[in-house]
């Protein structure tokens, strides 16, 4: 059986939502959303929240979250990388509790909307032996938004397609007839712990799977509009 680590990264800082991740959403702080989801998955060995915010490591503890430090400042700023947040959070893990993760689920507080079953899933994607070395959240782009109608407009107003510079008369007209393409949602990602020290900064191998959501469960709070989007979709 392989070790599976779940975290929430939440920082303090938040410029365009002041607090966001304690401010409260629907009933609750947002942060408690991600906490409950990943508690109701009930499929990790370790479930932890790193935070450079007493406040929001008291709340953390409050619902029932393994806190184990406060993440150095130099870790929580505007232009930290997800990257760095998690090695120093398995190497700390690895020095203090003997504890050596495979695989890692990492959840961002700023999307609500994922499910317990999605969680399950990606575990179970996990547990299969996979031919893969991490896995990402994403949902289906709508066909007007492809890449494929893209167009960029000349000095004369004259429209092509961005890249190729295709005219209207070869694009694919019906939104229905464009190959499928999808973006990530920010709902959820994992990968091997190896892929840390691999030397190449990054979470990600040479293999990534797209774990396909409905878009309905896709939100990224990172703006007030984001946020008013987010509670309409919970709602609907």
């Amino acid at each position: 059986m392989r070790k599976l680590l779940g975290i929430i990264t939440a920082r303090g800082g938040s410029k365009r939502v002041p607090r966001k991740n304690l401010k409260n959403f629907l009933g609750k702080p947002l942060l408690v959303w991600t906490i409950e989801v990943g508690q109701k998955g009930n499929v990790f060995d370790k479930f932890i929240l790193t935070t450079d915010d007493e406040e929001i490591a008291e709340t953390g503890m409050k619902y029932k979250m393994e806190v184990p430090f406060i993440r150095p400042a130099e870790l929580a700023q505007d232009t930290s990388s997800s990257y760095d947040t998690i090695k120093h959070t398995v190497k700390w893990l690895q020095g203090n509790q003997n504890y050596r993760p495979d695989w890692i689920v990492l959840l961002e507080p700023s999307s609500p909307g994922r499910q317990p079953f999605h969680i399950k899933e990606v575990v179970e994607l996990i547990k299969k032996d996979p031919n893969f070395d991490s896995i990402i959240g994403v949902s289906e782009i709508p066909g007007h938004f492809s890449h494929l109608k893209q167009q960029q407009r000349d000095n004369d107003g004259i429209i092509t397609r961005v890249n190729d510079g295709a005219t209207m008369k070869s694009l694919i007209l019906r939104n229905q007839d464009v190959p499928k393409s999808f973006y990530i949602n920010s709902a959820i990602y994992a990968f091997k712990t190896s892929n840390l020290f691999d030397g190449g900064r990054s979470l990600w191998g040479n293999k990534t799977y797209g774990y396909v959501m409905d878009n309905k469960y896709s939100m990224d709070i990172d703006t007030p509009e984001d946020w008013l989007i987010a509670e309409i979709k919970i709602h609907s």
